[in-house]
């Protein structure tokens, strides 16, 4: 939080959308401008000369904050993979804070790149500790995870070894002959986990994450589904594992414990008897699991990953359609969270009667209608933070919330420029919330702006104002006692 006017007016300069690029360069080169400086990276909109000066800012922690402001495209993101500093490699990989959907992923070039490097014995972290954290990030596109088991860069097949049991029994097989060494030894650790024996020998007695991956994932001797159904332990764990026998899913279909059946009936293996026994479940929440799970069950492709830029085949595309029109409420919440819903059944889930599956499309579907996001953004005060990073969110046109008694909502009309009036009474709104939002508005005519900027809690939104001229920015940065180039 700046702690002075000279301060708030960088910062405030710093995000302002309209600063002209003159006035950008003259606050990035300053030292003087000092944490204002990360903002502009961070959180600024950069034209391009403005780009360019900061990618080669010569203090590598200006530059690292360029690889987290999503306002930057992650084509322009990626070109930090070749920046010198590790700091600043490892904060693209890192990537925005603020996950919001549809999320763009790095170029695959950009993401290998990373994955491939080596370690520099000067820098402050290893090659690999920056490649970590791009699982994480979600900046991974799908074609990358399809190239794995075949790519050229031994690195690379062996990242494919990690989800073993995802690949097929083709490439499990040239895996397990791989001219690699390293490759051919992770294969027959992948295959351990199809060896009940294995997972016998290798299963911890104490309750850890070993234990949870085991017991849900690998396959499992009938000595430790025994101990497990004696002891009442773990039975979550043996309901969801893929591996589990048909007779003992039947078993945990009528298990005491809710959690274990619910469990039971999100198998995409479930029998049809398994589900019709679980369709009479006490519990409202396993009998409708229960119900939607031959539609899940009937996906032409289930894919884990998948971006909006991937095709979807015909078949898919009528798999969807099935969701969005059925009656189980399950399958339209599932259609309306997936990346790869077509476009053209967003209009439809937009008008579900239920307000779950229209606050899933504003959330999740870049092409949601605006009114559905702006429902949501006034009903849904948790998902706020995200809609507002996305420009599915009308800005204008909110002149009737301007009276809302939700100050979050105020905040958001106090914005709208093109309000029949000046936002001017919110200027002395009870919330500080609403009042630095309506400071920002390009509408407050010069009289009544001017004075803002010298008001410590109004000053950064106040110089982040659109109607601020570049003459007039350049003038708060002389006075914050910034040198000109």
């Amino acid at each position: 939080m700046p702690s002075s006017l000279p301060e708030s007016w960088l910062h405030g300069i710093a995000v302002n959308p309209a600063a002209p690029a003159d006035v950008l360069l003259r606050l990035l080169t300053a030292p003087e401008a000092g944490e204002a400086r990360m903002t502009l990276c961070g959180e600024g909109h950069l034209p391009p000369e403005v780009w360019e000066a900061a990618r080669h800012h010569p203090d590598f922690r200006v530059r690292r904050h360029l690889g987290r402001n999503r306002n930057l495209p992650p084509e322009q993101r990626g070109l930090l993979a070749d920046d010198p500093s590790a700091m600043v490699r490892a904060w693209m990989a890192t990537g925005p804070r603020d996950w919001v959907w549809p999320r763009t992923p790095l170029p695959e070039e950009v993401v290998v790149k990373l994955m491939t490097a080596r370690t520099d014995p000067d820098d402050l972290l290893t090659a690999d500790e920056i490649a970590s954290q791009l699982p994480f990030s979600r900046q991974i596109p799908d074609s990358y995870h399809r190239k794995l088991p075949t790519h050229p860069n031994p690195k690379l097949r062996l990242q494919a070894t990690w989800n073993w049991q995802s690949l097929t029994e083709d490439q499990r097989a040239a895996l397990r002959t791989d001219p690699d060494p390293t490759i051919r030894a992770a294969a027959q650790r992948g295959d351990r986990q199809y060896d009940p024996a294995a997972t016998e020998a290798d299963l911890p007695e104490q309750d850890c994450h070993a234990r949870v991956d085991l017991l849900l994932h690998h396959a499992l001797p009938q000595s430790v589904i025994d101990r497990c159904l004696a002891e009442q332990r773990d039975l979550r764990l043996l309901a969801h594992n893929p591996h589990t026998p048909a007779d003992v899913v039947t078993r945990l279909a009528r298990d005491p414990d809710r959690a274990v059946r619910l469990a039971v009936a999100q198998r995409l293996d479930a029998t049809t008897d398994v589900l019709a026994l679980l369709a009479d479940d006490p519990d409202e929440e396993v009998r409708a699991h229960a119900a939607v799970r031959p539609l899940f069950q009937a996906r032409p492709d289930r894919s884990p990953r998948r971006w909006p830029s991937d095709p979807v085949s015909p078949e898919l595309a009528a798999w969807y359609r099935t969701c969005a029109t059925s009656p189980h409420l399950l399958a339209r919440q599932a259609a309306a969270s997936s990346p790869a819903l077509p476009p053209e059944l967003v209009p439809l889930l937009a008008a579900d009667p239920d307000p779950t599956v229209r606050h899933r499309i504003a959330e999740y579907q870049g092409t949601a209608p605006a009114a559905t996001v702006l429902e949501t953004f006034i009903t849904r005060p948790d998902l706020r933070d995200t809609l507002q990073l996305t420009d599915r969110l009308p800005r204008t046109g909110l002149a009737h919330l301007l009276d809302h008694e939700d100050p979050g909502v105020r905040a958001l009309a106090a914005t709208d420029p093109t309000l029949p009036e000046p936002p001017v009474p919110l200027l002395d709104d009870p919330s500080p919330e609403v009042r630095r939002a309506a400071a920002t508005n390009p509408l407050l005519p010069a009289p009544v702006l001017s004075p803002l900027l010298h008001d410590p809690d109004l000053a950064r939104s106040a110089a982040a104002n659109p109607s601020l001229t570049g003459p007039h920015l350049h003038a708060l940065l002389d006075a914050a006692g910034l040198p000109h180039p």
